[in-house]
């Protein structure tokens, strides 16, 4: 009686035996399979053509995101070498949170930023960025050890940007002293009217750069 054989038994023969299709050359046009691209039936040297060229066509998808993400990074990090000349070009010091957040709109073309410092030295006490702010703002300013980027759930720190009503996602960023993990001495707030400007999908490897350059740019301002 012949044994039936299963289709894990075959596949297992041919790979212990590599060169059985060099041995039976002819089965690799008689036997035909189902193509679920055409829906014919083709042969096995047919199917693996189009099984190679669905792997290339997916190879070539994936070159094209990499390819696009480079793209963005780099456009990304032209933005960020721009933002840093102008923080580099002499002024005063008090002027200097004005450019900070004028040039944040500019290099990255957002729509409305702004920044509060908690402890502004004593000769910046009377200045847009020193004005008070709440207990909340400040615990809320401690507790971010990442950049919040997302939806603007009516935070306290967004309604201090000109056209508050109008920002729909946001990006809250704590600044603080060079190389502290401590308390927060300020916050920097970003703002859209588009919902899908800033997500929490985003990545924030350059928010944490911007947050990083900024704190270190506005601490001779604090206490």
């Amino acid at each position: 009686m012949t044994a039936t054989l299963d289709s894990k038994t075959v596949a297992q023969y041919l790979a212990d035996h590599p060169h059985f299709f060099e041995e039976h050359a002819n089965l690799l046009g008689e036997v035909k399979l189902s193509s679920p691209l055409t829906g014919r039936a083709v042969s096995l040297q047919e199917r693996q053509m189009e099984v190679m060229r669905e792997k290339y066509k997916a190879l070539e998808l994936r070159m094209a995101d990499l390819s696009r993400n480079a793209q963005e990074n780099q456009t990304i990090a032209n933005r960020f070498h721009s933002w840093n000349q102008k923080l580099l070009q002499p002024r005063a010091l008090a002027a200097l949170p004005r450019d900070l957040v004028d040039g944040l709109k500019h290099s990255f073309h957002v729509p409305q930023a702004t920044l509060r410092l908690f402890t502004p030295a004593a000769a910046y006490a009377g200045e847009w960025f020193a004005q008070d702010v709440s207990d909340d703002a400040r615990l809320f300013g401690n507790s971010l050890q990442a950049p919040y980027c997302g939806s603007n759930n009516d935070f306290e720190a967004v309604r201090w940007l000109d056209d508050a009503a109008s920002i729909q996602s946001t990006v809250i960023i704590a600044l603080r002293q060079p190389g502290s993990k401590g308390a927060a001495f300020g916050l920097l707030i970003l703002g859209s009217p588009d919902t899908e400007r800033f997500t929490s999908l985003m990545a924030t490897d350059f928010l944490v750069h911007i947050g990083e350059t900024a704190s270190v740019a506005l601490a001779p301002l604090t206490a």
